[in-house]
């Protein structure tokens, strides 16, 4: 079935009786899907049916070809991301800062003594200051924009910390010329312009690295974008083809896609039939088999068959662009535990400026000596840059998001994964997610005098016509099996929680789930619906002008996986709990062979949200693995929501991450990857904290004297120590 089946429903509705409820909520033209928006990307009700949309304004061009340039373009100091990976060109204000370094580290000295490297002549100095000043303000810009912002919120955090370490070994290293130049005191104060140009690399030179490593999240998707071909062939009103700019083409033209061709847009297909190998978008390692009305994914390679196909979605509306959206709105924003970290940084600079301040009041009154006790201040000021700090979270984001990315996971809300770490219960939707949601027709028959057995299934595919639900697609499968002519349908609408209704031949006909009859009084042989049920089929009925005419069981099948999930979680300790449209007898069968036992049948799609609701006012942390639309209220009441079934319905608003696979495996992936993240965030957060902690006492010379004094050179070395090992420790971030 294809994805789009998958995502439309919370179709554990039509599925039977109450599957019909959900067949209901779905609906019946698709129009269901016009509340559905990705981040950014809102679905056109016109090619919702297919997956297209007119989008808002996203970050990629026409083509589908992303530019992710403008990643590290952005404001100086983006906020949402902690501190300034948005800094300008990192790259090349890393190297411009390079060089404006080198003469300082030939002509300056290092803690007031000259190396073998160490170049001084007249005016040498002067030369120093000078590259130093550029240095300051070119290199340390980006850190003192950044500063700006974060004072005049009042909240100084990374940037205001970097800032003081900075502007401390400028100001004091000008002051330092200044008198060595200027005035006769006959005491030479050692100036920190060798230090200051450290400072800057390393910190430029981290925020590069976390650059690379929060880009490499999205290199993946970049790759799949670059797989659109440059041209498509296009064919004109008059049936006349020309090849044309992939740029130049729009939603609703028509193009020809060639045997061996890759699809150069999203589309439906209008003629022929093939086979599509989606691997490469999807993870789907098996070629799919596509016919007249299905969808197909731009950069996904066609098979054997030429087809002709209705642009639903081009570069910027496609399924590469929205994917890509997904992963940068994850980029952006921001985790509770990357928050804790901005907490620490503004108490350690609240604590720097303390320490710092008192260290010179002490070893002044101590010692007496103004440049010892200044120096102090300064070594203070320089290692409490929290550099390491700054990186332990992004660092570890960036690894998870890519992790996820690369192997079928989109993380939409960053936090999600924070949060997945604390589940114990996990919900999900049958159909479509436990089962394949491929349903055959088992049993139909009429009730009517007046209608044989195929004259009513023809009636019920009647209504079902203009429909994805799984439950008619098993319908229509079976009409055109049998050869079936259907009869046109009017004013067809979805039934909300009861099925699906229309006009057929100026007769009222509905396919409804047994409540329905309940609830209008309706009679029906209840020992054969409870006996088809029980089969574990999914049973609805046909009403003509409100009157029980016929009746229709459709079986479906366990996804493989999904016994191997279910055992798995049970063994770690999570509760999976079933939440399902469908009637009790047929949830119970799928939950008995699964071996789920907490089991909710009958449910509407506000039903699930309010059992979700129970078990959190209970106290328990819910993750929601749901395949569509209807699931969408649940998904959104869920700590975690979990759509399944991408496809090119991946723009699931209610789902915090989305499954491109639609294997049920990947729900524990998802719990192991959340494990992981957060253990290694937290392994990077406490080796920051801990090096500061540590690194500010010795900086302000508590053990001076005994002889033990941190050197502002040393302070930068060790700080540089610990932002190596925050980046390796995030690069060993696994999926198991």
């Amino acid at each position: 079935m294809n994805n789009q089946h998958d995502a439309h429903n919370e179709h554990d509705a039509h599925k039977d009786h109450d599957a019909h409820k959900e067949h209901g909520v779905h609906a019946a033209h698709g129009t269901h899907r016009e509340h559905v928006t990705n981040a950014e990307h809102k679905v056109h009700p016109d090619h919702a049916e297919h997956g297209g949309g007119e989008p808002l304004e996203q970050h990629t061009d026409h083509s589908g070809h992303a530019d992710h340039s403008d990643h590290s373009e952005h404001d100086e100091h983006d906020h949402s991301l902690g501190h300034a990976h948005h800094l300008g060109n990192i790259k090349l204000r890393f190297i411009v800062s390079l060089i404006l370094s080198i003469p300082i580290f030939f002509f300056a000295p290092f803690m007031g003594r000259e190396f073998f490297f160490t170049i001084s002549f007249p005016g040498s100095d002067w030369i120093v200051l000078a590259f130093a000043t550029a240095l300051y303000f070119y290199g340390g810009w980006p850190f003192l924009k950044g500063a700006k912002s974060e004072l005049e919120t009042k909240s100084p955090a990374m940037m205001t910390l970097i800032t003081l370490g900075i502007t401390t070994s400028y100001v004091y290293s000008v002051y330092a010329f200044i008198n060595n130049n200027f005035f006769d005191t006959g005491v030479h104060v050692m100036d920190f312009f060798w230090e200051l140009a450290t400072l800057i690399l390393i910190m430029l030179l981290g925020h590069w690295v976390e650059n690379n490593a929060i880009e490499g999240a999205g290199n993946a998707l970049k790759r799949m974008a670059e797989l659109l071909p440059g041209t498509a062939t296009f064919v004109a009103a008059d049936g006349s083809t020309r090849e044309v700019e992939l740029q130049e083409v729009a939603i609703g033209d028509r193009l020809i896609v060639r045997a061996g061709d890759k699809m150069p847009t999203d589309g439906v297909i209008l003629e022929g039939s093939t086979t599509v190998n989606e691997a490469l978008l999807t993870g789907e390692a098996m070629e799919v088999k596509k016919s007249v009305h299905d969808e197909v994914i731009g950069g996904s390679v066609n098979g054997a068959g030429t087809i002709t196909i209705e642009v639903t979605g081009t570069g910027k509306s496609g399924f590469l662009a929205q994917v890509m959206d997904l992963v940068r709105t994850a980029q952006r924003e921001k985790a509770r535990v990357e928050t804790l970290a901005d907490k620490v940084a503004k108490w350690l600079f609240y604590i720097a400026l303390t320490v710092g301040v008192m260290a010179l009041v002490i070893w002044l009154f101590v010692d007496g000596d103004l440049g010892f006790a200044v120096e102090r201040m300064v070594t203070v000021f320089v290692i409490a840059c929290p550099h390491a700090l700054g990186l332990a979270v992004p660092l570890v984001i960036a690894r998870s998001t890519s992790l996820g990315a690369q192997n079928g996971l989109l993380i939409k809300r960053r936090s999600a994964l924070e949060t997945a770490q604390k589940v114990d219960v996990v919900m999900m939707d049958k159909t479509g997610t436990l089962t394949a949601g491929n349903f055959t027709v088992n049993t139909y028959e009429s009730f009517a005098d007046d209608l044989s057995d195929e004259a009513a299934l023809a009636l019920m595919g009647a209504v079902e016509q203009s429909s994805s639900h799984p439950l008619a697609v098993g319908i229509l499968e079976k009409a055109e099996e049998l050869g079936l002519k259907l009869p046109p349908a009017t004013d067809v609408q979805n039934l909300p929680g009861v099925g699906i209704g229309g006009e057929v031949n100026g007769r009222d006909v509905k396919v409804v789930g047994v409540s329905y009859l309940l609830e209008n009084d309706i009679t029906y042989d209840e020992e054969q619906y409870l006996e088809l049920s029980s089969l574990g089929n999914s049973v609805s009925f046909l009403l003509v002008d409100e009157v029980n005419s016929g009746i229709i069981a459709q079986g479906d099948q366990i996804k493989p996986a999904s016994g191997g999930m279910i055992d798995s979680l049970l063994a770690a300790g999570f509760t999976p709990s079933m939440l399902t449209g469908d009637n009790q007898q047929s949830a119970a069968v799928v939950a008995e062979q699964l071996g789920i036992s907490d089991v909710h049948a009958g449910l509407l799609p506000q039903d699930k949200e309010r059992i979700i609701k129970d078990y959190q006012d209970r106290g328990h942390t819910v993750m929601m693995v749901g395949d569509g639309v209807n699931d969408a209220p649940s998904l959104a009441r869920a700590d975690v929501g979990v759509a399944i079934g991408a496809g090119t319905d991946v723009a699931i608003d209610s789902a915090d991450i989305i499954l491109v696979k639609s294997d049920p495996a990947d729900i524990l992936h998802i719990l192991n990857l959340a494990k992981n993240t957060d253990r290694k965030m937290r392994q990077n957060l406490w080796w920051a904290a801990g090096y500061n902690i540590i690194a500010i006492p010795l900086a302000a010379g508590i053990l001076a004297p005994w002889g033990i004094i941190l050197s502002p050179a040393v302070g930068a070395i060790l700080m540089s120590i610990s932002t190596v090992i925050v980046a390796v420790n995030a690069m060993t971030l696994k999926m198991d």
